[in-house]
Order: structure tokens, then C-alpha cells, then sequence
């Protein structure tokens, strides 16, 4: 799994998001700063809030998990995880997901289009209440703009062209140019100090190295014949990845978690191996 926890770095102190409450309410509780001071009687604004912890962060989970092919979560969430385990373990998100969401065989594409429109709607209605402005509410950050810039962010970056969240996202240029700025004010310029920057790929957690440019075709390396040592290894490797998916689909069926009858998976939870 990926082991990259958000954070917030000032001096000495630091805020984590797997904390209680996440990074705003630790920043809260410990008296550092509370972003929602005196916004939580403002209808408005609990009405936004509202709108993108419930209609879009269900449209997110739906896209991730439901209308993709797993690529994004798989660089997000378990880059390192052998290709077996990764399907399993992705396969039995599927099957949460869809429970959560109330999506059946019956009723996946009426579901589908409900989610989608109310992500619509969502956006239309934060892009009024933006307009032009900095942030969302009197000219000054609240945690409406942080979980607002949190879902733009991942949805322009992780989500892949071909989705129609993003393609919702895009019709709203003031949505995406204030997610821009902030990242580059809030986000990009931290990163000198102590904060990391946003990366444009999810999967791009170390950095990478040597030049930017490189030529189009590169000298080969003269081919070194492996010694016994490695070949021994090698097989050794294939037979521990195929214990590792064994294992894991005996663990699951013994606890009743992964199982292949399920009329959801009929079709899309299938394991290919080609």
C-alpha cells in the first residue's frame, strides 16, 4: 500500500491525516488554527460542504473503484503489490463499493446516471458560488475549500482523460483555474520547505533520476548471461508470487469475504490473465 500519509509541516509541529478527524481537526484541537470559525451556523456554506462530502465523493469512489479498470487506484493505493494480490484485493473493493453505493445488476445503469448527474449538479453550484473569488466563503480559506481542493486536485490528476468525472470537472474553467492557484500558492510552495508538491502522476512517489531529456535511441548494454545464483532466485521468485496468490484467495474464501458466486461479479469480477 502506498506510504504517503498527508501532512501539514509548520516548524516543529506537524499535522497528519490518518489522525483522528484528519489533518483540519488536529489543526483545530490543538489550537493551531480552526479554518470553519464562525461558518458553522451559515446555511450556505454547510449546504457546500455538504455537497462534496456526499454527491462528489460519491461520484469520485464510483469512478475509481466502479467505472474504471482499476489503473488508478492501483497507483495510488498499491503500486508494489504483486498483480494477483492487487486484482483480488481490487475486485473485493468492487463488491464493497457497489454495496455502499446500492448498485445491483438491476439497477447499475440507473444508479450510474444518477451519480453522475448529481455530480453535475454539484459543480454547477460551487462554480456559482465561486464566481471569480479566491475562495469560497468571504475572501478567506475554510475546510470547504480544502476538501473541495482535495477532490479537484485528484480528479484532474489521477483520474485517467477518458473519464467522465473529469470531462463534468472541465466544463467549469473557474473550478479548475482555482484549484490551480491554490496548489501553486498553497501546495507547490511549500514544497522548498517541508511540504510536498502534488504529483501530476499518483504513481510518481520517488523521484526521478537523471536528465530530462534523453535520446531517442540509446546505446544498448551488451547482454551479461545470468549466473546460476539468479536463475535459482528468479524461479524462487515466481513460485513465492503464485504461494502469495494462492494464500490470498484461500485466506478470503475461509473467511467468507471473496466469493465467486455473487451475482455482482458475475461479469466484471472475473480474473483475466492474459
Amino acid at each position: 500500500m502506498s506510504d504517503i500519509i498527508p501532512y501539514v509541516e509548520s516548524g516543529t509541529y506537524v499535522a497528519c491525516n490518518n489522525e483522528n478527524g484528519g489533518v483540519i481537526e488536529c489543526l483545530k484541537k490543538d489550537g493551531i488554527v480552526d479554518l470553519d470559525n464562525g461558518y458553522q451556523s451559515v446555511p450556505e456554506w454547510i449546504s457546500m460542504k455538504a455537497l462534496i462530502s456526499s454527491w462528489l465523493e460519491e461520484a469520485l469512489i464510483y469512478e475509481l473503484w466502479v467505472g474504471s479498470d482499476g489503473n488508478s487506484v492501483r497507483k495510488i493505493y498499491y503500486p508494489d503489490l504483486a498483480w494477483p494480490i492487487g486484482k483480488v484485493l481490487f475486485l473485493q473493493q468492487v463488491r464493497t463499493v457497489k454495496q455502499q453505493l446500492g448498485i445491483t445488476k438491476e439497477n447499475s445503469d440507473r444508479r450510474e446516471e444518477e451519480i453522475y448527474n448529481r455530480a453535475s449538479i454539484a459543480y454547477r453550484a460551487l462554480s456559482t458560488r465561486l464566481g471569480e473569488e479566491s475562495f469560497l466563503f468571504e475572501n478567506r480559506p475554510s475546510s470547504v475549500d480544502a476538501i473541495l481542493l482535495a477532490h479537484v486536485l485528484v480528479t484532474l490528476h489521477a483520474l485517467p482523460e477518458t473519464s467522465l468525472l473529469k470531462s463534468k470537472l472541465l466544463e467549469h474553467g473557474n473550478l479548475v483555474r482555482y484549484a490551480e492557484k491554490l496548489k501553486t500558492e498553497f501546495v507547490e510552495a511549500g514544497s522548498s520547505s517541508s511540504i510536498p508538491p502534488f504529483p501530476s502522476d499518483p504513481s510518481s512517489s520517488t523521484p526521478r533520476k537523471g536528465p530530462s531529456h534523453w535520446s531517442s535511441k540509446p546505446k544498448p548494454k551488451p547482454k551479461r548471461e545470468k549466473t546460476e545464483e539468479e536463475k535459482t532466485f528468479r524461479r524462487r521468485a515466481k513460485y513465492f508470487l503464485a504461494t502469495q496468490l494462492v494464500a490470498i484467495v484461500l485466506f478470503l474464501s475461509v473467511m467468507n469475504i471473496y466469493d465467486i458466486s455473487e451475482p455482482e461479479l458475475d461479469n466484471e469480477g472475473d480474473i483475466d490473465f492474459d
